[in-house]
C-alpha cells in the first residue's frame, strides 16, 4: 500500500491557489506569442516595401538610362545611388560590371546569379538586401541595371508595437490576476466553510447522524454542498431505521431473557421435586430395592441432575444479558475453593480412569466472588472430564505479576485451532459429537463473561491428542509480604484411578 508522501507525490496539485499564477503564465505567454506575430509581420511587410522600392528604383533609372549617352551613365547611377541611399550596378548580361555603385557585393553573390534571378533578397556587407533586376532595353540591349535597398532587421513600427502589446499584456494580466484571486479566495472560503461544518458533524461530541451545510453560493461548491446535505438526510433516515430496529431487538432480547428466566424457573421446580423423591427411594427410607430399579434411580437422578444443569446455565445466561447478576465480593482462597471443586468433581468421574489433582502455594487470595469463582472453575474442569476418557486433569494455582493465574489442564483429545476462537462464543461447543450432546454450548461462554466481570482474563491452547489448558486470570489480593519462614506450598491430590496417590 502506497505511503502518505506517495500519494501526496502522485497527486494533482490544487487548481483554486495557483489560479493567479496560471493566469499569469498564460498570459506573459500569449503576449509573446503574440509579440512575435507582430514582428514577423513586419519584417514582411519592411520586406515587401523595400522589394517594391528596389523594383520601382530599378525602372525609374532604367527609363532614366535609355535617354542618356553612354559617357554619362556613369555619372547618373552614382548620382541616383547617393540621393536613394540605394546600391545600383550596371552590368551586361554576361556578368560585366559597367559601373558599380555599391559597397562592395560579397564574393559567394555573383552578377550572373542576380541576372538569372531578377528579383529576391540576399545579404551584402550592409546587411539584408532586396535586389530587383531591369533590363535597359533599347538601345541598350546587352545592359541591365541591378538595384539593390537595404531590408532591416528590425522593421520600423517594430519598437511601438512592442511597447504597446506590452501595455496591452501587462493591463489585462493584471485585472485577469486580480479577477482569479478574488475568485480563488472566495472559493477557497466555501471550501474551507464546508470543510469546517463537516470537521463539526465528525466530532465525538455531535450527534451521529448529522445537520445540514447551507448553500451560499450557487456554484460547484454549492451544487457539492447540496449532494451532502442529501447524503445527510439519506444517512439520518438511515441512523434512525436503525435505532428503531436496535430499541425493537432489545425489547424481543429483553422478552427473550424474561421468557427463558420464568420457563427455567417453572422447570427446575417439578424437576428439584423429581430428584428428591429419586434421592429418598435411593436412600432406602421405604424398603430395600433390587439392584435393577436402583440402576434405573440412578440414570433417573443423573439425567435430572443433568437437566438441572442445563436450566441453571439458561437461567445464568439470562442474568447475565439482562445486566441482573452481581458478584459478591470478598477476599478468598483460590486454592481452597479449587480443592472443593476438584473434591465434587471426583464423584462425577462415572468410573472413569482420571486422576484429579490440585497443585500450587496456599493461601492465594483474590478479591472474588466465591460461589462464581467455583461455578468457572467447575465448568473447565466438568469439562475437562467430560472429553477426557483416561489420563490426568490437573488445576494448578500460582501467583504471577500481581495476578492470580489458574490453569486447569487435561489429558484428552484436545481441540483444533479452527475451533479454539468459538468455543467461548454462546451455544457453540468442540470436540466428539457424542460429547458436544451432552450439553447446551453456554459454559465456556459463561465463564469467559465472569472472568471479565472480575476484571480477568481467560484463554486456551492445546494440542490435537495430546489436551487442552485453559488459564483463567484475575486480579490478586495485595496482603504483606510473607515472612521467611512461612509454611511451603501444598499439593493436594485426588486419586480415582484405584491405584493409589
Amino acid at each position: 500500500m502506497p505511503s502518505l508522501l506517495d500519494r501526496l507525490r502522485h497527486a494533482p496539485l490544487p487548481l483554486v491557489p495557483l489560479l493567479p499564477a496560471i493566469v499569469v503564465v498564460v498570459g506573459i505567454g500569449t503576449a509573446l506569442i503574440v509579440g512575435l506575430l507582430g514582428a514577423a509581420q513586419l519584417r514582411s511587410t519592411s520586406d515587401a516595401v523595400a522589394a517594391d522600392r528596389a523594383k520601382v528604383l530599378s525602372t525609374t533609372l532604367a527609363r532614366r538610362l535609355r535617354a542618356t549617352s553612354s559617357e554619362d551613365q556613369a555619372q547618373v547611377v552614382r548620382r541616383a545611388a547617393r540621393r536613394s541611399g540605394a546600391e545600383i550596378l550596371l552590368a551586361s548580361h554576361e556578368g560585366t560590371v559597367i559601373t558599380d555603385a555599391t559597397f562592395g557585393l560579397p564574393p559567394d553573390v555573383s552578377v550572373t546569379d542576380l541576372l538569372s534571378q531578377e528579383h529576391g533578397a540576399i545579404r551584402t556587407r550592409i546587411g539584408r538586401t532586396m535586389f530587383a533586376v531591369e533590363p535597359l532595353g533599347t538601345p541598350f540591349q546587352t545592359s541591365a541595371l541591378i538595384v539593390l535597398v537595404p531590408a532591416p532587421s528590425q522593421p520600423e513600427g517594430a519598437r511601438a508595437l512592442l511597447r504597446s502589446v506590452l501595455a496591452l499584456t501587462a493591463l489585462l494580466v493584471g485585472v485577469a490576476a486580480v479577477v482569479a484571486f478574488v475568485f480563488g479566495r472566495d472559493l477557497r472560503a466555501d471550501v474551507d466553510y464546508v470543510r469546517e461544518q463537516i470537521e463539526k458533524m465528525a466530532r465525538p461530541d455531535t450527534s451521529p447522524a448529522g445537520t445540514l451545510v447551507p448553500v451560499r453560493v450557487a456554484d460547484q461548491v454549492g451544487l457539492l454542498t447540496d449532494a451532502f446535505n442529501v447524503l445527510v438526510d439519506r444517512f439520518t433516515a438511515a441512523e434512525r431505521a436503525y435505532r428503531e430496529d436496535l430499541t425493537r431487538v432489545a425489547a424481543l432480547d429483553r422478552d427473550r431473557s424474561a421468557f427463558l428466566g420464568a420457563l427455567s424457573h417453572e422447570l427446575r421446580t417439578p424437576l428439584n421435586a423429581i430428584l428428591g423423591f429419586t434421592d429418598i427411594l435411593l436412600s432406602e427410607v421405604d424398603g430395600p430395592l433390587d439392584p435393577d430399579t436402583r440402576e434405573n434411580l440412578q440414570m433417573v437422578r443423573s439425567s435430572g441432575s443433568h437437566l438441572r444443569g442445563l436450566i441453571d446455565d439458561i437461567l445464568e445466561l439470562s442474568a447475565l444479558e439482562s445486566g441482573q447478576l452481581h458478584l459478591s465480593r470478598a477476599v478468598v482462597d483460590v486454592h481452597a475453593v479449587a480443592e472443593d471443586v476438584i473434591r465434587e468433581a471426583a464423584a462425577r468421574l462415572e468410573r472413569k480412569p482420571i486422576r484429579l489433582s490440585v497443585t500450587g502455594a496456599s493461601p492465594t487470595l483474590a478479591h472474588v466472588d466465591e460461589r462464581r469463582l467455583w461455578q468457572v472453575l467447575s465448568n473447565l474442569v466438568g469439562n475437562a472430564i467430560k472429553f477426557t476418557e483416561r489420563g490426568t486433569v490437573s488445576i494448578d494455582v500460582r501467583m504471577d505479576q500481581g495476578n492470580v493465574v489458574m490453569s486447569v489442564a487435561d489429558t484428552g483429545p484436545g481441540i483444533s485451532a479452527a475451533e479454539l476462537d468459538a468455543i467461548f462464543h454462546e451455544y457453540r461447543q468442540a470436540g466428539p459429537a457424542h460429547a458436544r450432546r451432552k450439553g447446551t454450548g453456554l459454559g465456556l461462554f459463561i465463564a469467559k463473561r465472569l472472568v471479565t466481570m472480575h476484571g480477568g482474563t481467560i484463554t486456551v491452547s492445546s494440542k490435537i491428542a495430546r489436551g487442552s489448558t485453559f488459564v483463567v486470570r484475575i486480579p490478586a489480593f495485595a496482603i504483606e509480604p510473607q515472612e521467611p519462614d512461612s509454611p511451603p506450598s501444598a499439593i493436594h491430590v485426588v486419586d480415582t484411578t484405584g491405584a493409589g496417590a
